[in-house]
């Protein structure tokens, strides 16, 4: 038998699809024959993402939602099936961070990051994941990071980790419960990437220190990640589920 790595045909849902990792996810999959539903919240670089793709032959459309809301999570998913077809696919990247040292940092702030990170993903994953027992199975790959791994040094956000930490261990306990249904559940770690929200002031001038950190001596560009996802969406990983799979220049090895 051999090995697929295509996804040509596909139908997938893409959360976080307006910018950094779910932006390069987007457009990979696109360019790969899957028609694509962008969620995020409504902006212009939504309406972007969703030209580009048009543009470059992708079917696609502009889902606008905000994953703390199930409703329109539900509805952003059900947009997806009847515009485009029965979803397969699905890669959950929306996400947000800040930081706070722990002692001083208010239980709305901690809240907020977990509602959007873990929450949202949960949301998505079960909407997504009812979508595809109606189509008779698929594969979702939520976008951990690193730092459900590892304590980052020099950023306080332990908000930020422990949402992380939850995305990774939720993704294993829905890998057994979607099993059945033909679903399979993976994670991607990624490591220090070069995206917006590694831009912000608290970032921004230790990201040069972090390519120093990291065995292959640089930091991640968006499209790194997509290769890793493409992997775990595609049939050539139909018996991996469960997994986080680290994509952090060898960061964590020291």
């Amino acid at each position: 038998m051999g090995v697929s790595f295509g996804l040509d045909g596909r139908v997938a849902v893409v959360t976080g699809a307006s910018s950094g990792i779910g932006r390069a996810v987007a457009l990979g999959l696109g360019a790969q024959g899957v028609a694509v539903a962008c969620v995020a919240r409504p902006s212009d670089r939504l309406d972007g993402v969703v030209a580009e793709l048009r543009e470059r032959g992708s079917r696609a459309v502009a889902c606008p939602a905000d994953v703390r809301d199930e409703s329109a999570v539900d509805a952003a998913v059900a947009t997806a099936e009847a515009e485009l077809g029965p979803v397969v696919l699905a890669v959950n990247s929306a996400g947000i961070a800040n930081a706070a040292p722990a002692l001083e940092m208010p239980t709305a702030q901690f809240t907020e990051v977990l509602d959007v990170n873990l929450t949202g993903v949960f949301t998505s994953c079960r909407a997504q994941g009812r979508a595809m027992r109606r189509a008779g199975g698929g594969s979702i790959v939520n976008i951990a990071s690193m730092s459900g791994t590892i304590a980052n040094r020099g950023l306080h956000q332990g908000h930020y980790n422990a949402s992380k930490a939850g995305v990774i261990h939720l993704g294993r306990t829905l890998a057994w419960e979607l099993a059945p249904h033909g679903v399979r559940v993976n994670t991607v770690s990624p490591g220090y990437t070069l995206t917006p929200m590694a831009a912000r002031p608290e970032q921004v001038d230790l990201m040069a220190g972090y390519a120093a950190d990291t065995p292959l001596g640089r930091n991640a560009e968006p499209e790194e990640v997509f290769g890793p996802v493409a992997f775990l969406l595609s049939d050539a990983a139909s018996f991996v589920t469960g997994v986080d799979l680290l994509v952090d220049g060898g960061h964590t090895i020291w």
